[in-house]
């Protein structure tokens, strides 16, 4: 297979994004994988033209709403939607998470690429309890369930920074979405089920994020947090060459994170 880029972006809504640079930044990073979240779109409503990709799209069953796809140059050998044989219920209140496109997973070859976009706790932490009892359990079961068939790498908006040096406000955000115990919890138990926070591996300062909010300027003055991530399995340690954050790229409140692993 040799070296693989993999590239992953919250493009906030695919058709805005496409209006935005995406066409360009795909050119011009040329991944061989491009994982995206939040497409708010089914794959009939997108004018995309891509002939050296294969798409993929598993999009809500709410229109507008959530949503994830792979575009893949190297064709896989099976793509599974959702969750699957998950041991606790993943319906809450606010809807059937499973209904609303949030994981895809590709079969290649050598690993396992699954794309998550993580349900927002929201900012009264209504759905915190949620995704700490219910999400957060169910799809690390299901990527360690996949990791013993072969190794796994996941990425996307995981909507949460995991340590203090992943916001750029740590002091002030320890009670709110994003940053509470609970979801900090989870990745933890990402990291002690022997999956690697890609770009920590490499890179041990901050200052790196991923999201900047729309207001007051955060962006442009670096305010931001990284809730944007690629883990790999344990296993995959020495084929992980290379991580990166696109800070400069627009388009989006999220930016582009990528890998690299050679076979």
């Amino acid at each position: 297979m040799g070296q693989l880029k993999i590239v992953s972006w919250n493009v906030n809504g695919i058709r805005a994004a496409l209006k935005k640079g995406f066409l360009e930044f795909l050119e011009n990073e040329n991944p061989d994988i491009i994982c995206i979240q939040e497409t708010k779109a089914n794959k009939e409503q997108v004018e995309i033209h891509l002939p050296n990709y294969i798409e993929f799209w598993n999009s809500a069953d709410r229109k507008g709403y959530s949503g994830t796809a792979i575009f893949t140059k190297v064709a896989p050998i099976e793509v599974i939607k959702d969750i699957h044989n998950a041991r606790t219920k993943l319906e809450d209140k606010f809807g059937d998470a499973n209904s609303e496109g949030r994981v895809i997973t590709a079969e290649f070859e050598n690993f396992y690429l699954s794309t998550v976009y993580t349900p927002n706790a929201k900012g009264k932490l209504e759905r915190l309890s949620f995704r700490h009892d219910n999400w957060d359990p169910a799809f690390l079961n299901y990527i360690k369930e996949l990791d013993k068939k072969k190794p796994v790498v996941f990425c996307g908006d995981l909507n949460v920074a995991h340590e203090e040096i992943d916001l750029a406000r740590p002091e002030t955000n320890h009670k709110n979405h994003g940053f509470t115990d609970e979801e900090r919890e989870g990745f933890n138990n990402i990291i002690e089920a022997g999956f690697i926070d890609s770009f920590r591996k490499f890179n041990n300062e901050g200052g790196n994020y991923t999201w900047w909010s729309p207001f007051a300027k955060s962006r442009d003055r670096n305010v931001g947090w990284r809730i944007d991530y690629f883990c790999v399995s344990n296993k995959l340690n020495s084929n992980l060459t290379e991580a990166f954050i696109r800070p400069d790229q627009t388009g989006s409140d999220h930016c582009p994170v990528g890998i690299v692993l050679n076979f």
